[in-house]
């Protein structure tokens, strides 16, 4: 999902889709999952030359990806999708009656992981990997990565309600995947979120992703691991759990109970009784395709 929170930085993804050449690619590639640039070209009835500048535009703004491959006539371009949808905020960063957290990734309040796991800076791990003792560490503050196979890490979310407030909605963003021994895009996991040991539901992440380096994610970072998450917004409201708009259960703000004295923490887990044990990536800043931490919202009146 390609996430626009500024429409400003959208202007190169509008441009790109202003063209009904380009919407046509685009359609075709998501009908045919890949194809190359003479299949697209006698598809949309183009010239090479013309459909050049088409994919070029694409693949700029990131929506597509292209690839070399080796055929019997030379290289030929494969044309694939990059993103599969695109969410557009047209929110005000400051708007009235909320207010806007981002929990680093290493600001976690408590955890209990089974290996495979890790957690890294922008620059280096911290400690070794696949030992859960590392997860103390008091370096994990600056931590931008981390992932387990089995377990939680739960956040604690900063609650500045006043008296009179009452929350109407809770809206957390993050960058997630699953975690697969060193990377596999046909790998689900199950993974739970739950406040205040409510829970909430499951999404199932598809995989772990490691075909393309993530746009963040350091140079320094292992080609064969985690590259990039899917970014999955999670809302809580007056009619039940979402996830990117989807309802995943009928957990209402009522169920709850939160007032302004209450404690609000966040976990998110892959359980025992999981039907899928694929584990669990966070993607923050520096790594993946987002630059974000977890993104909290919370609307009240």
């Amino acid at each position: 999902m390609k996430h626009i929170k500024n429409l400003k930085d959208g202007v190169p993804l509008f441009k790109a889709l202003s063209s009904e050449v380009r919407i046509d690619i685009l359609n075709l590639l998501s009908e045919y999952k890949q194809l190359n640039m003479n299949e697209l070209s006698e598809k949309l009835n183009l010239t090479n030359g013309a459909l050049t500048m088409h994919v070029k535009k694409l693949e700029e703004c990131g929506l597509i990806v292209t690839t070399n491959m080796t055929a019997k006539h030379g290289l030929q371009k494969i044309c694939s999708l990059h993103e599969n949808k695109i969410v557009v905020d047209m929110e005000l960063d400051n708007i009235e009656n909320s207010y806007d957290i981002d929990l680093a990734i290493g600001h976690y309040s408590s955890y209990e992981i089974e290996p495979t796991c890790g957690i890294a800076s922008k620059d280096k791990l911290i400690g070794e990997v696949d030992n859960p003792n590392y997860f103390a560490d008091p370096k994990r503050i600056n931590a931008s990565i981390l992932w387990f196979t089995k377990g939680y890490i739960e956040y604690k979310i900063p609650n500045y309600l006043k008296p009179n407030q009452n929350i109407s909605e809770i809206q957390i963003s993050m960058e997630i995947s699953s975690e697969a021994p060193g990377i596999c895009n046909d790998w689900p996991s199950d993974i739970y979120f739950s406040l205040n040991n409510i829970n909430l539901g499951c999404w199932t992440s598809p995989g772990d992703f490691g075909d393309n380096n993530g746009l963040f994610t350091p140079s320094w970072w292992f080609p064969n691991w985690n590259q990039y998450g899917l970014l999955k917004l999670l809302s809580i409201n007056q009619y039940g759990t979402f996830i990117d708009g989807l309802k995943i259960s009928e957990i209402t703000l009522e169920d709850l109970n939160l007032s302004y004295r209450s404690d609000i923490s966040l976990k998110i887990s892959v359980p025992d009784d999981a039907k899928h044990i694929g584990g669990l990536t966070i993607f923050g800043k520096n790594f993946g395709n987002y630059n974000q931490g977890i993104h909290v919202r919370v609307v009240y009146n």
